[in-house]
Formats: C-alpha cells, sequence, structure tokens
C-alpha cells in the first residue's frame, strides 16, 4: 500500500493570472501559500483484476475506459495500471475554493510513481497534473494550484508564455510569519461551486474586455507590493492590499461574488478586518479575512453564524506518508 498527503492552497493575490488565455501575453504572478488541510490518497492491489475507485462515490469496473472520475482515468492511463484499489479522504469538501482538485491529481500521480518504485520530483508532478487537468481533461483552469500543492510553502509562483513556471519562497521574519498566521481567518459561506463554471465566464471576459484584462494584470502587478509588505512586516497593508485585490477580483465576472457574500465581507470590514477575499475561483466556498487579533472575538461574533476553519501555514507540499509490503506490477 502506498499512502500520499497532499496540502491544499490559500491563494492572496494574482489569482487569474495563472490562466494561459492571460500569461501567454504577459507573464501571470500569483502569491500563496499551503496550509495544514489535506488530501489524503491511499493506493493498493485490488483482490481480483478490477479497479476500485473511493471517493464521494464508489465505482468498481473492469478496465481504465469505465472510469468515470476524468482525474483517476488520466493517471491509470499513463501508469498502465488495471489491478488497483484508489481511496482517497479530504479534510474540507471539493468545490470549497482550496485547490482540492489538483491536490487530488498531483497525490494520485505522487502515489504512482511510488508504487512503481520511481522517483519523481515537485515540478514533474506538479506539470503533469496541469497536462492532465488543463490539456487532456480541458478544465478551464490556471496552474498555480497544481505548482502549490506539489512545491508546498509560502511562495510567488511566476507562470510565462513559454510553459516555465518559477517558485520563489518569501523569507519572512518568524515573527511576522506568525503574526501573519494567525491574523487570518476564515469561514465556510456553506455553499460549494464548480471552480471551471466561475473561471470560464472569467476567461471570456478577459478575452473580450480590455478593462477586465487590465484590472487582472493590475492584480498580478499588486503580488510585487504584497510581497514587499510581508518583507517589511507591514502587514496592515497587507491586509489593505488583499481588499483591493478583491475589489479588483470582483470586476471580473459577475459569477465571482453575490450580493448574500457581499453583505457577508462588508459586515467583516465593520468588525474588524482590513481585508479579505472569497478563496479560489470565488462564487463560494471559503471566505478568508485578514484581521488584527484585538478585534478576532468581535469578527468571530458578528460571523457567528458562519463555521470558522482553524488552519495553519504548511512549509511542505506533497509527500509519501506511507510504503507497505504490496506487490508492485
Amino acid at each position: 500500500m502506498i499512502g500520499t498527503r497532499t496540502p491544499f492552497r490559500v491563494s492572496f493575490i494574482g489569482g487569474g493570472s495563472d490562466l494561459k488565455e492571460f500569461y501567454s501575453i504577459t507573464n501571470g504572478c500569483v502569491i500563496s501559500t499551503t496550509i495544514d488541510k489535506y488530501m489524503y490518497l491511499f493506493i493498493h492491489q485490488y483482490f481480483d483484476n478490477k479497479i476500485q475507485v473511493k471517493y464521494s462515490k464508489t465505482e468498481l469496473v473492469n478496465n481504465i475506459s469505465e472510469v468515470k472520475h476524468p482525474i483517476v482515468r488520466e493517471v491509470l492511463k499513463r501508469f498502465s495500471v488495471n489491478s488497483i484499489d484508489i481511496n482517497s479522504i479530504a479534510d474540507v469538501p471539493a468545490g470549497t475554493g482550496l485547490g482540492s482538485s489538483s491536490s487530488y491529481a498531483v497525490g494520485l500521480l505522487h502515489a504512482f510513481y511510488a508504487y512503481k518504485n520511481k522517483y519523481v520530483s515537485s515540478e514533474q508532478l506538479a506539470r503533469e497534473a496541469c497536462e492532465i487537468e488543463i490539456d487532456i481533461l480541458k478544465e478551464p483552469i490556471g496552474k498555480q494550484d497544481q505548482y502549490a500543492a506539489a512545491y508546498g510553502g509560502f511562495n510567488k509562483i511566476s507562470f510565462y508564455a513559454n510553459g516555465h513556471v518559477d517558485i520563489e519562497p518569501i523569507i519572512m521574519d518568524p515573527e511576522v510569519f506568525e503574526k501573519l498566521q494567525s491574523n487570518l481567518l476564515m469561514f465556510y459561506l456553506g455553499s460549494t461551486r464548480k471552480a471551471s463554471d466561475v473561471l470560464y465566464d472569467q476567461k471570456q471576459n478577459i478575452l473580450s474586455d480590455k478593462n477586465k484584462f487590465n484590472a487582472l494584470s493590475e492584480m498580478k502587478d499588486l503580488t510585487i507590493e504584497i510581497q514587499k509588505c510581508m518583507i517589511d512586516s507591514n502587514l496592515d497593508q497587507f491586509g489593505k492590499l488583499l481588499d483591493y485585490n478583491w475589489q479588483l477580483k470582483k470586476s471580473l465576472s459577475k459569477k465571482i461574488s453575490r450580493s448574500d457574500i457581499d453583505d457577508i465581507y462588508e459586515l467583516g470590514v465593520k468588525n474588524g478586518a482590513i481585508g479579505g477575499k472569497v478563496l479560489g475561483a470565488g462564487g463560494g466556498g471559503f471566505i478568508l479575512f485578514y484581521c488584527e487579533e484585538l478585534f478576532h472575538n468581535k469578527l468571530r461574533n458578528a460571523l457567528k453564524q458562519l463555521r470558522e476553519l482553524s488552519f495553519k501555514f504548511e512549509r511542505t507540499g506533497s509527500k509519501i506518508i506511507y510504503v507497505g509490503d504490496t506487490l508492485k506490477e
């Protein structure tokens, strides 16, 4: 048996500039961190010559072509495995803005490389996950989630027209790191959404509307400013830039926010938050606030109808957590 643990991510600024439609014209850039919420995947040889896949559904099929889970099907094709049992467990539901599908893709690839006794680098894991999700399955998503999940840590991730992706770890004073971590509060909006629906609309808009393309360009440029805030220990400005980024992001598509989400965001700001954003593509899932510790209780009380998700930053990416005595094909 092989087990992998792959972290989810929180993206702070620049999201959307990792779409090919954008970075093929001008370089893209995002700043994100992985967190201590994970996708766990376990694989081992199935007793019969069949494929069993357990996620929110259970599939038991005779061959790869019958597998309905698209990522599983493409990974099995890549490794030509026909007798396997695949089980997944996640700390948070899919469709909540934490990059779960890409963490699944990265973690499953990692598991199969270990199953085949082959070494794989973080770069290769991320690149192959992008190939599967974007090139083969034609999901209208960007590259940031796959690279965040594979590498882990707090990073500035840049995307170039030639396909190259650069990972630059952001180094902060330890006290600033701890303060930033403690001043970020996350709440569940109580709804999930399919990111591809939001991203498809956003992609169409940035291609057809120069103002929306320029807004995304400005979001990308904010990554330089927010990185400087973290290095210079200016976290209040970090919160203000989160707010400005959110206002720009909402302008990219009407599907990114809703009136009830806007009301929750405004309630957060009125009760101590300096800034924040809905995580992921938008439209639902988790909302993140930057709030000084002095106002934490006030903010939590104002949003008591929402479930809070406590988290810490995760410094590592996808990793093998279990290797058992199973036969390798």
